[in-house]
């Protein structure tokens, strides 16, 4: 009988988690196997390898602890990958070489399948003086483009999907840049957005008093706090960022603070981390601790609850010792730390079972009952790790029991640490876990509120054709098989209908057990007023959390929509225009055939350190009264470029010629990154020749009308169905429209692609 509660939960496994060989033949056969493999691996650094990886199985075994995905995939597989999700980078220095010597430790970090986040506000803003060169700094920004780049090409480059986060202080002269950078549609795109929001800046906001920006000593200029926090709200009312980071809230509350200090996070939040930073993360299934569900009797089992903890402290603590890191100061902090991130997931789901509702006062007091019982496991199990195995390497007993979440621990555990040290100095987090709660059977994500109880899923068939598929909240399949069909309760509640302050409850209170962050969205309506909007942040700041991310659907954001019937359709059933920015685009179902004749224009590029110029002519045809481009040609007398210019020119026309909006060439083109360098054109940096190419087509196809403006083409290329105008996006990877913002995430329902990896 399989292991798998939904189908869903199969075709995660075998798409994202199951061992394969390069052609694509099964290594895992069953589940079993891929727990097997992964219990194998984190036991290969015990001593009794065979005891423990009988132990560590039993964890694995029937979806209980949950390693995040890069474990799952990577261990014991024999690859170059890392097990660790994400990182924080160095200190990006300001200097032209520093910056991009740290830009190439990020480029091969994300090749080995790890999302980055970097602090920005160490660069000297824009304007500012650069001695010695007689010119003035481009600012942050400028910078952050260039990553943007980067991370595209990696992407490109087929590594598996890693995410970035940039972080600016409040106080950094170029801050308002840095809040309304996402207004742009097109800029900074592989980017989450994060301002480092301090103390005495929330006091300032508060009395509504000056606040002074500031680089290197110098103030800039001043505002008021309360305007500069105005326009953070806004932008995020209005595009989902920036994200608040309360940066000296988690300096306070960190376990290091006395060997350490934070300025970045990862990139969905739940980790802030010092310079070279890494995240390794796991979670509980509190869903499958539960027994008795639904009934009077209903309670999670307090011993397996901790039994769990301590064997996935133990399993996660060894992979500090099993995985390779993309650089050696990564891996040099990690063993120096030791900092493991250990969630849960499946709350919602555990607290419906008990008949509590998310969001209610008695739903947070559980919460936060369920997470000082998983400190408390961690904590001593990582005492007895340190008593076997030795304490993490900058252990001090009296600085450590000084600072951050240890003033607040039960006296019993302070105790045994001061006696026999800890071997890890970090030991909680919650993590994003969409991709791994749909392998779990589709339990509620993290310590979100289930999403959706049903919906349905349409599943394209090998031979072609396409098959419905209801998709069931793990709790609402387990009320089905105990009551029937009967009606679900009143206390079943799903995160569109959650009023946003009982959001912000069931966030502060499972922060205050957590030692690291959480990764969680506070979902709004999208019709939620302003000061209503502001007031969800207050809230999160006043009570205690870390920071604050929230989704607001609306027109620039996109909103969760179903796929509609026309999409469905095959390519001659359904509608052959559509309306894009720049009016009527016709799809084809040939490529046209050349007229004699055609109207174009030719344009000049000259490379800096290149001899000769390129010259790029783009033709077009007229299609409903249309202009449209048709062929592209590119030549140079460099005969060292003409077997990429004639490929380029080929491949190129050949996308115009097949019809639709084909705008989305110049984002592939200025997406590429060239690791010799780029160069600094009309005053913007141009990360490659190719980029510079995307930009002259770019050029023409708002000469001629085909686009409205720069950066307002399409982001992605479309798919072949023909689907109806809509604010929402289709998903990358399977093209349904079932897309959601979950835990700070965009995120598929329907094949589990998640913007974070």
């Amino acid at each position: 009988m399989s292991r798998f509660a939904a189908p869903i939960a199969e075709q995660i496994w075998d798409m994202k988690y199951r061992l394969k060989e390069a052609d694509g033949t099964p290594i895992d056969g069953t589940v079993e196997d891929t727990w097997r493999r992964i219990a194998r691996a984190l036991a290969e650094v015990e001593t009794d390898k065979a005891a423990w990886e009988e132990k560590f199985y039993h964890a694995l075994e029937d979806f209980k602890y949950l390693p995040a995905g890069r474990i799952t995939a990577g261990a014991g597989t024999g690859r170059t990958v890392t097990l660790f999700n994400c990182f924080v980078m160095g200190t990006v220095p300001d200097s032209m070489s520093g910056i991009f010597d740290a830009l190439k430790e990020a480029a091969l970090t994300m090749q080995q399948g790890g999302g980055i986040g970097y602090d920005f506000s160490t660069i000297r803003p824009r304007g500012a003086e650069v001695k010695g060169v007689a010119a003035d700094a481009s600012g942050p920004l400028s910078f952050m483009d260039v990553w943007d780049a980067m991370c595209r090409t990696i992407m490109s480059a087929g590594s598996r999907r890693g995410a970035m986060m940039a972080t600016m202080r409040c106080d950094h002269p170029d801050v308002e840049a840095f809040i309304e950078a996402k207004r742009d549609p097109a800029r900074l795109r592989m980017f989450n957005l994060s301002v480092l929001v301090t103390d005495p800046f929330m006091d300032a906001v508060k009395a509504d008093g000056p606040w002074d920006l500031v680089f290197g000593g110098k103030v800039y200029r001043t505002v008021q706090a309360r305007d500069l926090w105005n326009k953070i709200m806004r932008n995020t009312y209005d595009f989902a960022e920036p994200g608040v980071i309360f940066i000296d809230r988690i300096n306070k509350m960190n376990n290091l603070g006395y060997a350490e200090t934070i300025a970045a996070t990862n990139p969905c939040g739940e980790q802030p981390l010092p310079p070279y930073g890494a995240c390794l993360l796991g979670s509980i299934n509190l869903a499958m601790l539960v027994s008795n569900p639904f009934t009077a009797e209903a309670k999670l089992d307090p011993a397996a609850l901790d039994n769990l903890v301590r064997l996935s402290v133990r399993m996660m603590d060894n992979v500090v010792d099993a995985s390779r890191f993309p650089l050696p100061e990564q891996a040099h902090e990690a063993r120096n730390k030791r900092r493991i991130g250990l969630g849960v997931t499946g709350l919602a789901d555990a607290l419906l079972m008990l008949g509590l509702r998310y969001g209610s006062a008695e739903a947070a007091a559980q919460t936060e009952a369920w997470m000082k019982a998983i400190a408390r496991a961690s904590y001593l199990a990582s005492v007895d790790l340190a008593k076997e195995k030795g304490p993490f390497p900058l252990f001090d007993a009296e600085k450590y029991l000084a600072t951050g979440n240890m003033l607040q621990m039960d006296e019993d555990v302070r105790e045994a640490i001061r006696t026999h040290g800890i071997r890890n100095a970090l030991l909680t987090s919650i993590a994003p876990t969409g991709t791994i709660s749909l392998y779990a059977g589709n339990v509620s994500s993290g310590i979100e509120p289930v999403f959706a109880y049903a919906y349905t899923r349409k599943v394209l068939q090998k031979d072609g054709s396409r098959t419905e598929e209801e998709v069931v909240d793990y709790a609402v399949k387990m009320w089905r098989d105990l009551k029937g069909d009967a009606p679900l309760p009143d206390y079943f509640v799903n995160a569109q209908t959650l009023p946003p302050l009982e959001h912000v409850r069931m966030q502060a209170a499972a922060q205050k057990w957590i030692d690291s962050s959480i990764s969680k969205t506070i979902n709004c309506p999208e019709d939620i007023s302003f000061d209503d909007f502001k007031e969800v942040y207050m809230a999160a700041w006043d009570q205690g959390c870390k920071g604050c991310t929230t989704y607001r659907p609306n027109a620039v954001t996109g909103s969760v929509l179903s796929v509609s019937e026309s999409s469905e359709k095959t390519p001659s059933e359904a509608p052959q225009t559509a309306e894009t920015n720049g009016g009527e685009v016709v799809y084809l179902s040939d490529p046209l055939d050349r007229p004699a004749a055609l109207e174009g224009q030719t344009y000049k590029i000259k490379w800096p350190g290149s001899e000769h110029a390129l010259y790029i002519t783009i033709n077009d045809i007229v299609i409903a009264g249309h202009r449209r481009p048709f062929e592209v040609f590119i030549n140079s007398k460099n005969m060292e470029h003409f077997a990429w210019t004639v490929a380029l020119t080929r491949m190129i026309s050949a996308v115009f010629r097949r019809g639709g909006d084909v705008s989305f060439v110049v984002e592939e083109l200025k997406a590429v990154f060239d690791p010799r360098g780029g160069a600094w054109m009309e005053g913007r940096y141009i990360p490659s020749i190719l980029a510079a190419i995307g930009g002259v087509i770019e050029k023409h196809l708002v000469l001629i009308g085909f686009i409205e403006g720069e950066g307002m083409g399409l982001k992605a290329d479309p798919k072949a169905e023909v689907v109806a105008a809509r604010p929402s996006k289709a998903c990358e990877s399977c093209g349904s429209f079932d897309l959601r913002m979950v835990e700070g995430c965009m995120t598929c329902g329907s094949c589990g692609q998640s913007k974070c990896g």
